[in-house]
C-alpha cells in the first residue's frame, strides 16, 4: 500500500516537472534534421514517466527516449571549491509532423 503511494508520488511529480527543454547548439540542429528533443528531467525519471508526461501535457507519443546521466562535476569559483550538481537529460525521438512546444 505505502508503495503504491509512493509510486503514485514519483509519477505525478515526473508529471509535474520532468519536462523543460535544454537549449544547445547541438539540440538545436537534431530538432531541425531528426526530429529529436533534449529535454532535462528528474534524476528520477524513468522513460516510462517521461513518455506518460508527454502524453499527457502535450498529447505526443514518443517513438524512443534515451537517456543519460550528466555527471556531477568539480569547480573553483571565487576561490572556493565547490560542485555542479549533475543532472539527467533525454533525447526524445518523434514522429516527423509532430512538434513538441515547451
Amino acid at each position: 500500500m505505502a508503495e503504491e503511494k509512493t509510486q503514485k508520488k514519483v509519477k505525478k511529480a515526473a508529471v509535474r516537472k520532468t519536462i523543460s527543454q535544454r537549449v544547445t547548439e547541438k539540440g538545436a540542429l537534431q530538432q531541425a534534421r531528426r526530429n529529436v528533443y533534449v529535454l532535462n528531467v528528474l534524476p528520477d525519471a524513468t522513460k516510462k514517466s517521461i513518455a506518460h508526461a508527454l502524453k499527457k501535457e502535450h498529447k505526443i507519443t514518443p517513438l524512443k527516449i534515451r537517456l543519460l546521466r550528466i555527471p556531477t562535476k568539480k569547480v573553483f569559483y571565487r576561490g572556493k571549491p565547490g560542485v555542479k550538481g549533475g543532472g539527467k537529460k533525454a533525447y526524445v525521438y518523434l514522429k516527423k509532423g509532430d512538434t513538441l512546444a515547451i
